[in-house]
């Protein structure tokens, strides 16, 4: 179905991504992907635990080999916005994108990416590129979203791979339809944030730093977490 050179399927295991660099690291081709039924030790981004329940969602990384590397400063955002559209038709409403890695249902966290690379001198050897979906809110994470009830989590995998290979393997920064696209999804456009600055957000760049709107300026951030006013 997924025509893959490669499928590492685990009952359980602590994260895909310490799997996948493994297995990159042992030769692992590109397009390889490693997906669990279970993380005991599912990471988000910044150190942050994600919980990966048994059967609750699609809790996977795919290992790429970018001899290309210009689109690796946008890569979160842009299998974000793929993984959205993907997404969409088993959710009760258009999902949301949230810089620089979160997929949200209304105000509920559905899903998160994160992409770590390993270098060898100048150049990136491979990508991990770690996707966690809720196919099920988990119960006692009141912050959290699920996908419509009933939903099969082999049909979301189905929608799901194929559109974040097509966009781990584009290059540049963030074309015109792109940016026009996450920012009719962006939650958080318009809204006071407290972090990477008090301020207002004001989109994010081709590139893929987050603008934040001051007193008097509007400055890019390449790094850090955004946490909105409203939301603490």
């Amino acid at each position: 179905m997924l025509e893959l050179p490669r499928v590492e399927l685990l009952k359980s295991t602590t994260s895909t991504l310490d799997v996948a660099h493994r297995l990159a690291a042992r030769g692992a081709p590109a397009g390889t992907l490693v997906i669990a039924n279970e993380q005991t030790a599912g990471r988000g981004r910044g150190g942050k635990s994600w919980q990966s329940s048994p059967g609750a969602g699609l809790w996977l990384t795919l290992i790429e080999r970018p001899s290309d590397t210009s689109g690796l400063g946008v890569l979160s955002l842009r299998v974000g916005l793929a993984a959205a559209e993907a997404l969409d038709r088993f959710a009760p409403e258009p999902i949301r994108l949230k810089w620089p890695n979160d997929l949200y249902i209304d105000q509920g966290k559905l899903g998160g990416i994160l992409v770590e690379a390993r270098w060898r001198e100048q150049a990136v050897e491979w990508v991990a590129i770690g996707l966690g979906v809720n196919v099920q809110a988990p119960k006692n994470v009141e912050t959290a979203a699920g996908l419509e009830p009933g939903t099969d989590r082999l049909d979301v995998l189905g929608e799901l791979v194929p559109a974040v290979l097509a966009a781990a393997r584009a290059t540049g920064p963030l074309q015109a339809d792109e940016m026009e696209k996450f920012d009719a999804r962006d939650l958080a456009r318009g809204r006071r944030c407290v972090e990477p600055a008090v301020g207002r957000v004001a989109g994010i760049t081709p590139t893929g730093e987050l603008l934040v709107a001051l007193a008097d300026s509007v400055a890019p951030f390449r790094s850090g977490s955004l946490v909105l006013e409203d939301a603490q």
